[in-house]
């Protein structure tokens, strides 16, 4: 039978063991010996901590200013820059995205020193491989757009892109029409600068991941591939909405986006089916990097549901080359060089064209002739009256 005495001389002898062992290893490989267990142990931790941070709705992530903090507040742009890496060191992956009541554009705009004027960004320290033109629909969603630069701009900054921030706003109360305006943005964005790609975003939806690029590839590419609003997954596989990218080739390709949709629903499904008449096919990230928030809100006033929506889609084959970029009329009211981003607002017309004509007065019916005869006998009736 083991006695207590006889456990504490086995566990001395133990230690004495490993005291000889560790005096026969140099300083070095001990070192490496323990550095490596370390490591493990700190995998260990990692990988239970990740596992506890996955909910149903997905990873929780860090704050999408944090690798921003040491970028120098001067740029330093010059003949000698060298190119930013392939792939940006300040990609950090899942972002943490909250809507804090009283945030204000100006603190978006303390938050983020090296936006210039016009929304405009050019990374401080590298000269950058992609430009991209952010091409945003809008009218009276203020309260949204807020949130989506506090969001976009360090995004699009940890990616480490030459940038631009158009905000297309419709001009009149007249139903809103998101594809005609997105031709607009296209138009007015590509006589500032030759852009290499153009992302086409729905103001109340938010990334949460920067490993989703905001850079164009081979084909038209569909971003906003999970959505939280659809449960995080693709609702349908021609689904085109939210957030797309095209580059310039393609956007003729496919002769931009129709202009006869008012009001809510249809557009997107035009789009992507227009895609594919141009000999194009929709790429996509994945599920797990394609993920964003939508701002919950009502259906807008004056965005009513589209009832022709159907009936057109059926068409668009018939329809795609007459209809899109090469027949897109607007008139520009005023274009606005923000602090955060470029504001253009424009006339687009109505479904009757930019300037309808004014309805016609009613034509006065013609007024009879009375015969001479009828006359005097009225004039006698009324005297014997």
């Amino acid at each position: 039978m083991v006695t207590f005495q006889s456990k504490w001389r086995y566990m001395f002898m133990f230690l004495g063991i490993q005291l000889v062992v560790m005096a026969l290893l140099s300083r070095e490989g001990y070192q490496k010996r323990v550095n490596y267990f370390i490591r493990i142990f700190r995998k260990a931790n990692t990988t239970a901590a990740s596992s506890r941070n996955h909910t149903a709705a997905g990873v929780i992530g860090g704050d999408v200013y944090a690798n921003l903090s040491h970028l120098p507040r001067t740029p330093s742009h010059g003949d000698g820059m060298p190119y930013c890496p392939k792939i940006s060191p300040l990609i950090g992956g899942p972002i943490h995205v909250n809507f804090p009541s009283g945030l204000s554009l100006a603190e978006v705009e303390r938050k983020n020193p090296l936006v210039v004027r016009g929304g405009r960004y050019r990374p401080p320290d590298c000269e950058a491989r992609h430009r991209t033109a952010i091409i945003i629909p809008h009218r009276h969603r203020e309260h949204h757009l807020k949130f989506l630069l506090y969001y976009l701009h360090p995004f699009l900054q940890r990616q480490q892109l030459n940038y631009g921030i158009y905000i297309i706003h419709q001009a009149g109360n007249y139903t809103f029409n998101r594809a005609k305006l997105m031709n607009v943005g296209f138009r007015e964005a590509m006589k500032e600068e030759d852009w290499d790609c153009l992302f086409f975003h729905d103001v109340d939806l938010i990334p949460e991941d920067d490993r989703n690029t905001y850079v164009c590839d081979s084909n038209p590419k569909h971003s906003a591939i999970a959505m939280d609003k659809f449960g995080y997954k693709l609702p349908y596989k021609m689904y085109f909405g939210g957030v797309s990218a095209l580059t310039p080739l393609h956007y003729l390709k496919m002769n931009g986006f129709p202009n006869n949709y008012w009001g809510w629903g249809g557009e997107d499904d035009d789009i992507g089916v227009r895609v594919s008449l141009g000999g194009m096919y929709i790429s996509r990230p994945s599920v797990k990097v394609g993920r964003y928030k939508m701002i919950k809100h009502k259906l807008d006033k004056g965005n009513d549901v589209n009832p022709k929506r159907f009936n057109m889609l059926a068409k668009t084959r018939q329809s795609w080359k007459s209809d899109g970029m090469n027949t897109a009329e607007y008139e520009i009211i005023s274009r606005q060089y923000m602090p955060l981003y470029t504001n253009i607002t424009v006339n687009i017309g109505t479904e009757e064209g930019l300037h309808p004509r004014p309805p016609a007065s009613p034509a006065r019916k013609p007024t009879a002739k009375v015969p001479a005869q009828v006359k005097q006998k009225e004039s006698s009736l009324t005297k014997d009256s």
